[in-house]
């Protein structure tokens, strides 16, 4: 893209931000500059909606892949984010319906968006630096392991798709947006098997499955994971797993340590994956079947249901000799991660035996604004501006 494209389509976004309507928010609007958007293509399966009440991504099916950008402000102020989100949010709208962005290079790439979602979050220092509402801090565990490259930033941009193709080229369009305004700090990659497949949940590279008690329900979603303007909290830990050391685990170690069955996902008190477990059951000796430190009973603790939305995504950093291991990409998204999120996360850090094979390398937590629609952008709220 030339500098003057670039130039171009700035000024587009800019003036917009400045008052007028954002040129074409997936709307057939006339931006600033007097250049007509595209209408918005009629809604398919493979294209979920980037406008509404609240952010795409988080109460949709998962999908194959995972992109996680952290980005960091270079001056963490109103007008800076209040630009960057406008420009993200513009691009967000038309690559999620298979439009190219404003001066894309490669618009042929967006026509297939495989059900592309674009989600935002923002951070507790940039949420302050702005004069926004307070946000979640995740104190570090004493089993971190934690590495400066995996930490904290101002901003989360959480990407995903069925394809590659249509991430790798979301990222390509996003990441220009970033140039005079931020930078790039990391970029986390996951993969999972497609919500269902197999009959239940996904499977992590423990062969463990992964993410069974979640919400599924509308009023679970809208008592444990949006708040009251359809925002919410996620927390990202990054947990390196000894792979290794595992594979040398017998079986009936590996289910102890779980309080599950690998082969099935039941817990040891029972024969399917969605069996609630008895934790008062006793075996012939007079010891607890589901073993209080394992980590099935450090997690739930007294809870006979969800608590929060956990979603995992695997990753596998040894492939061409990165050097960073396997693990899991664990996201937990929650109305309050303090009240939530932390007591279970408290409770594995004192006492769990999957920490032998388990050590977190990095951690960060994010609010996520509730969605934009048409006209505006992801944010937008922050700075008491209306929808034209």
């Amino acid at each position: 893209m030339s500098e003057s494209a670039r130039v171009q389509r700035r000024g587009v976004i800019a003036a917009a931000v400045g008052g007028a309507a954002l040129g074409g928010l997936g709307g057939a609007t006339v931006a600033a500059s007097g250049r007509t958007s595209s209408p918005a293509p009629p809604q398919r399966a493979d294209r979920i909606a980037f406008h509404g009440p609240r952010q795409a991504g988080i109460q949709t099916p998962a999908q194959a892949h995972l992109l996680l950008l952290g980005i960091n402000l270079d001056r963490p102020a109103r007008d800076p984010l209040r630009r960057l989100l406008a420009l993200l949010s513009d691009d967000a709208a038309r690559l999620t319906q298979g439009l190219g962005a404003l001066a894309d290079t490669e618009p042929e790439l967006a026509q297939d968006p495989a059900r592309l979602t674009i989600t935002f979050g923002l951070s507790h220092r940039l949420l302050a630096a702005v004069g926004g509402r307070p946000g979640p801090v995740i104190e570090p565990m004493k089993t971190d392991r934690l590495r400066p490259r995996w930490g904290q930033t101002d901003l989360l941009v959480q990407l995903g798709a069925d394809s590659l193709t249509s991430l790798a080229h979301a990222r390509a369009v996003l990441t220009k947006d970033l140039r005079t305004l931020a930078t790039l700090a990391w970029v986390q990659t996951g993969f999972r098997n497609p919500a269902g497949a197999g009959g239940g949940s996904m499977r992590n590279l423990m062969g463990q499955v992964d993410g069974t008690v979640n919400p599924r329900t509308a009023a679970e979603f809208d008592d444990l994971v949006w708040d009251r303007d359809g925002g919410t909290e996620v927390v990202l830990r990054r947990i390196e797993m000894d792979l290794e050391a595992w594979e040398r685990a017998d079986r009936e170690a590996r289910d102890f340590a779980l309080g599950r069955r690998q082969d099935t996902g039941a817990p040891l008190t029972g024969r399917h994956e969605l069996d609630p477990p008895d934790f008062a059951a006793k075996d012939q000796a007079g010891f607890a079947v589901i073993d209080p430190a394992s980590h099935l009973r450090r997690a739930r603790g007294s809870a006979t249901g969800p608590q929060f939305l956990r979603r995992g995504y695997n990753y596998d950093d040894a492939v061409g000799g990165a050097g960073e291991g396997s693990g899991l990409l664990f996201l937990a998204y929650a109305r309050s991660l303090a009240r939530q999120y932390l007591p279970a996360q408290r409770r594995i850090d004192h006492l769990d035996l999957l920490n032998r094979w388990l050590r977190t390398v990095g951690s960060a937590a994010y609010w996520v604004p509730p969605g934009a629609e048409r006209g505006s952008y992801v944010g937008a709220g922050l700075f008491k501006e209306k929808t034209r």
